[in-house]
């Protein structure tokens, strides 16, 4: 049963990683939410930094399906345990650059802890 559970957030997260990278690349400005101040979504060469971003996303949320098809649960915890280095990482960032905590915390944090949880679900299934 928590396999199941774990499986289908995983999938989500998978989903929502290429949603936020489909965005991005369509519509630059939403990068805003990302909790950079000052971005400047209007630079074009800022634009092209963030098309090479939404690519990784959109990517990183295949990869995720990609083993939801063909892999042991057991691979996949490995996967999201090593991708939830990201959103720490992101978080950081989002830190560094004097960004709002908010931000910080409630979106690239909150999204680790869940990675992590998924993560621990299925590799002790």
């Amino acid at each position: 049963m928590l396999t199941n559970v774990a499986t289908v957030l995983a999938g989500l997260i998978g989903a929502g990683i290429i949603f936020i990278g489909v965005r991005a690349f369509w519509t630059p400005q939403a990068a805003v939410g990302f909790g950079i101040p000052d971005t400047p979504t209007e630079d074009r060469n800022f634009q092209a930094w963030l098309t090479v971003k939404a690519v990784r996303d959109i990517a990183s949320g295949l990869f995720v399906f990609i083993l939801l098809a063909g892999a042991t649960p057991h691979l996949l915890g490995w996967f999201m345990l090593a991708a939830t280095g990201i959103p720490v990482g992101d978080a950081l960032i989002v830190l560094r650059s004097n960004g709002p905590k908010a931000a910080a915390y409630g979106i690239h944090g909150a999204t680790a802890v869940v990675m992590l949880a998924v993560s621990v679900l299925l590799l002790v299934a």
